[in-house]
């Protein structure tokens, strides 16, 4: 007999840390006779480890036996099931005998007559054990006969005995999160710029600091090298604007153009930088034959109550101003004040060390790699290119930030405890209230689909983490 195929997995991953206990979900689900299961996976899924090693710190194994006669009718449940459902050549429905049943679908019979008995002893057992699993139970040592009784090891993992004692000691510094002038201004300035326009200059003169120059131009590679020859194709542009003096310019290009004229055709040589934004160009040397096509200035628009008007629906210059300011400083403010949460966490995780459940780990390398892949293909990464991947390198790779995000999490919740901090009913349904109108999706919908997979429970989860570290942030953070 084959006990592999009752050997649990890994919980599924999700985009948060989800470490309510529920051994409900932990305990194995009964399934269709025809076990007719799709075993192919998308790409992004492909890189999930299943069954993975427990951390023996955090794990729990409870020895179970379920009672000869109930393991009996079981058999004779499940084998009448199969007996109605079975479609044989050369027997009626519902007429295959029974010993053509156990011999023609023995391990699928096998496995239901375990799911339809198992879960209900197991939470039995857990319950009289006083254990909350966090993963799927690995079942192990499993004896199934029938007229015998049922026996068998669940193996999982719970979560750790954590101390906070001491956390108030944790100090961090404080940001100064208060807008500068200086940064308003560099705003301001953006705004105006993603406004102007480019005006000829009509006057007879040279291209000067500060100047735009319309050209054309060619760039030919020296050197022969070790450059592919599809990388070693000419390097062109028609009618591309360039500051003189710019801060993106490179100096070759200021030096040849600062005291040129529309007209004028000028060659000259630029080596690239190393460290160089196109990697085709990095460290090489193009000789470039460029034409001056014209001199323009850019002309930044004046802040007047038009030009605030053009922007949105402001009252004038002064009111643009303010709801920029105000938006600019409330920006700043979370972005410093997250940064500085994360910090305390960082602390948090150096002061305390505890053993780190390997489920929630996997689960959350998982998470990691998935918002990877679909950020490679919303950049249009094919799943072929995907599917080259070296995902166990990817996998090990994350690792180091995946154990820290568990055990960042497991502080918070604990924390949470200590100042019996709660996500309240009003505050989910603001969640969900967004999410709605974010997804485009009736309320009542979401709420019942995100209840049904376990989604809720995780956004609950994440509002309570969210307060605790306001609540961190007011206190540790100085």
């Amino acid at each position: 007999m084959n006990d592999d195929i009752w050997k649990g997995t890994t919980l599924s991953s999700a985009d948060t840390i989800e470490t309510t206990p529920n051994p409900e979900a932990a305990a194995p689900e009964e399934h269709a006779h025809t076990h007719d299961h799709d075993h192919a996976h998308d790409h992004e899924h492909e890189h999930h480890q299943q069954g993975p090693s427990l951390n023996p710190e955090c794990t729990r194994e409870v020895e179970i036996e379920v009672p000869a006669d109930e393991v009996t009718k079981a058999f004779r449940t499940v084998t009448r099931r199969y007996q109605k459902q079975a479609r044989i050549p050369g027997f009626r429905a519902g007429k295959v005998p029974e010993s053509l049943i156990r011999s023609r679908f023995g391990d699928g019979l096998r496995q239901d007559v375990v799911e339809s008995v198992l879960p209900a002893h197991f939470r039995d057992a857990i319950d009289k054990a006083g254990l909350k699993p966090i993963s799927q139970p690995q079942v192990t040592d499993l004896h199934l006969e029938d007229g015998q009784p049922l026996k068998f090891k669940a193996v999982f993992e719970i979560l750790p005995e954590i101390s906070v004692a001491g956390y108030q000691d944790v100090h961090v510094a404080k940001p100064d999160t208060e807008l500068t002038d200086e940064e308003f201004n560099a705003e301001l300035d953006r705004v105006r710029d993603s406004r102007s326009t480019m005006e000829p200059v009509t006057e007879d003169r040279a291209l000067a600091e500060g100047d735009w120059a319309q050209i054309t131009f060619r760039g030919e590679f020296k050197g022969e090298g070790e450059t592919p020859e599809v990388e070693r194709q000419p390097v062109t542009g028609d009618d591309v604007m360039i500051e003189v003096g710019g801060p993106n310019t490179l100096p070759a290009f200021n030096e040849a153009l600062r005291g040129s004229k529309p007209g004028q055709e000028l060659k000259f040589e630029v080596t690239y930088p190393e460290d160089f934004g196109e990697r085709r160009l990095a460290g090489k040397t193009i000789s470039y034959d460029v034409e001056v096509k014209a001199i323009k200035k850019k002309i930044q628009p004046e802040l007047t109550d038009e030009f605030a008007k053009e922007l949105g629906e402001y009252e004038g210059i002064e009111d643009f101003k303010q709801k920029l300011k105000d938006h600019l400083a409330s920006d700043k403010k979370r972005k410093l004040e997250g940064e500085t949460r994360d910090k305390i966490v960082e602390a948090l995780i150096q002061k305390y060390q505890f053993p780190v459940p390997e489920s929630l780990v996997q689960q959350q390398v998982d998470a990691r790699l998935d918002r990877g892949l679909r950020a490679l293909a919303q950049q249009g990464m094919r799943t072929e290119d995907m599917r080259k991947l070296d995902f166990n390198r990817l996998r090990d790779a994350q690792r180091t930030s995946a154990v820290n995000e568990v055990k960042g999490s497991l502080l918070l919740d604990r924390i949470a405890d200590e100042e019996k901090i709660e996500a309240t009913d009003a505050e989910v349904d603001r969640e969900l209230e967004l999410l709605s109108l974010q997804m485009r999706e009736p309320l009542d919908t979401l709420r019942k689909r995100l209840t049904d997979d376990g989604s809720l429970a995780r956004i609950r989860e994440q509002i309570r983490r969210e307060k605790t570290g306001s609540l961190l942030y007011e206190k540790l953070a100085s």
